[in-house]
C-alpha cells in the first residue's frame, strides 16, 4: 500500500532480460535502508526488491506488468519515481494507492498556468473498463507515474492535472513532454463502488 507521495527519483543503471521478464537495476539515496523482498512503487508499479549491491538495487517486472505499464519503455539513465510502502502509523498525505497500474496514458497537451503546468492525458476509451470503475471524476484522485494527483476537466478518456513547481522539480514530471507515455492507477474507491453496483 502506498500514498502516491514520491520520495525521490531513482536512476536506471542497468536493464537485463530474462525470457519475458525484465530486471531493472536502479540507484537511489535510500538503497542502504532496503532489504530483499521489500515492496517499492516504481512509476506507480509495486515491485519486489530481489538484489542489493552497494547503492543500487534490482527489481523484476513480469510480462503482465510490462503490458500494462511504461516500464518496458525505460532506458538506462531514465528517472523513475519511487516510493516505499506506507507505514500505517503515518499520515496519508496523498490517497490510497495499491501500486497496481491499470493502464497507460499519453500526454497530449501541456499548458502554462502562470507558474504551474497543466498536463492533459489521454487513455483508451473502453466502456466495459469504465463500467468497472476505470475512469476519472472531477476533483477525484488519480495516480500518474506514482504521483497522487487531483483530476481536473475529465472526459470519457482524458483528464488534466495541475503540477506545482515543487512536484515538477522532484518527480519525473519534469521529463514528460507531449507524446510521453505514463502509468495510471484509477482510484480504488471508484472500483469498489462500481463492483458493488454489479451485485445490485
Amino acid at each position: 500500500m502506498f500514498s502516491g507521495i514520491v520520495e525521490e527519483m531513482a536512476t536506471v543503471t542497468a536493464i537485463t532480460h530474462d525470457k519475458e521478464n525484465i530486471d531493472l537495476t536502479l540507484r537511489c539515496s535510500f538503497t542502504n535502508e532496503l532489504k530483499i523482498d521489500q515492496s517499492i512503487a516504481h512509476n506507480g508499479v509495486c515491485l519486489t526488491v530481489v538484489h542489493i549491491d552497494g547503492d543500487c538495487y534490482t527489481v523484476t517486472a513480469m510480462k503482465e506488468t510490462l503490458d500494462r505499464s511504461n516500464l518496458g519503455l525505460l532506458k538506462v539513465g531514465d528517472h523513475v519515481n519511487v516510493e516505499r510502502s506506507m507505514m500505517m502509523q503515518g499520515r496519508l498525505d496523498g490517497h490510497i494507492v495499491q501500486g497496481h497500474v491499470d493502464e497507460t496514458a499519453r500526454c497530449i497537451a501541456m499548458e502554462d498556468a502562470d507558474g504551474s503546468t497543466y498536463f492533459t492525458f489521454e487513455y483508451k476509451a473502453d466502456r466495459e473498463m469504465a463500467r468497472r470503475g476505470y475512469f476519472t471524476v472531477d476533483k477525484g484522485s488519480v495516480t500518474v507515474n506514482g504521483v497522487s494527483l487531483t483530476v481536473c476537466n475529465p472526459t470519457d478518456n482524458t483528464f488534466q492535472v495541475a503540477i506545482i513547481p515543487y512536484t515538477m522539480e522532484n518527480t519525473n514530471f519534469r521529463d514528460i513532454r507531449v507524446g510521453t507515455v505514463v502509468n495510471l492507477e484509477f482510484d480504488i474507491l471508484g472500483k469498489y463502488i462500481a463492483r458493488l453496483q454489479d451485485f445490485r
